[in-house]
């Protein structure tokens, strides 16, 4: 989820303006927490790994 569609329950405003304290330290603490994986759903993450794991595998089996 992306901050820009967060309302802050201290001020009512949106994170992404950042009007209050509150506002700002959540919206610095979702920028620090954003990763290249982020937006990938668990699933898409699940045939990520066991594509690696059956590369790995393929590679290991050429090699042996």
């Amino acid at each position: 989820m992306t901050y820009d569609r967060l309302v802050c329950a201290n001020c009512a405003a949106p994170v992404s303006q950042g009007r209050c304290p509150v506002c700002r330290a959540n919206r610095e603490r979702l920028q620090q927490e954003s990763s290249p994986f982020a937006g990938l759903n668990p699933m898409a993450l699940i045939v990520l790994l066991v594509v690696l794991v059956a590369a790995l595998a393929l590679v290991a089996q050429q090699t042996a």
